[in-house]
Formats: C-alpha cells, structure tokens, sequence
C-alpha cells in the first residue's frame, strides 16, 4: 500500500473512497516507567518511552493501512499522526489519511 503525507502523487489521477485511521492506546509497564523517571532526573533521551511511541506509531500505521485495503484502495494520501495522553503513562496514537482508488 503507498501511503504519501502530500495531498497528491505526481502524475497519479485517483478518486477518494474516504477518510481511513488506526490507532493504539500504548502504556509502559511499572518498571519501565520507573526507569523512565529517573532518567528525567539525570538527563538524557528517554528510550523507553521513545521505543513505545515508535511500536506504537507502527500499529496505528497497520491499522490504518488494513482499513484502506478492506475498501480495496490504492494508497493513502495525506497521512498524519496525532497523540495525546488518555491517562497519566498511557497515550494513544493516530495515523489518518485518505484512502484514494487510481483511475
């Protein structure tokens, strides 16, 4: 599946069956979280959440996809990610776009 953040795809025609999203609601485990805030203190990237978000991306990303091809489109186009925190330690994950069918 072609999936492209821009609105179109040089030289492509196509018709928009709609809007197609996924998304996960990801939450790191006790200790995880507890390394997590003691990194804050000392500094530095904090992996374990970086890794969370990146899984948690994929799976939003999957999802998505697998709604666009249950409608036998072609590619998605205009493709977003958005989050935000349901609860302290747990976040959800979007992707979105616009399933398009080529003429």
């Amino acid at each position: 599946m072609l999936t492209v953040t821009t609105d179109f795809i040089p030289g492509a025609e196509f018709e928009v069956l709609g809007i197609v999203t996924g998304s996960t609601v990801r939450a790191k485990h006790v200790g995880k979280d507890f390394v997590a805030s003691f990194r804050t203190i000392v500094g530095g990237e904090v992996n374990e959440y970086t890794e969370m978000m990146r899984e948690a991306r994929s799976i939003a990303m999957d999802r998505m996809i697998a709604e666009a091809m249950s409608i036998n489109a072609d590619a998605i186009v205009g493709v977003r990610y958005s989050s935000s925190e349901i609860m302290q330690g747990s976040a959800e994950i979007m992707a979105y776009g616009t399933a398009v069918k080529f003429k």
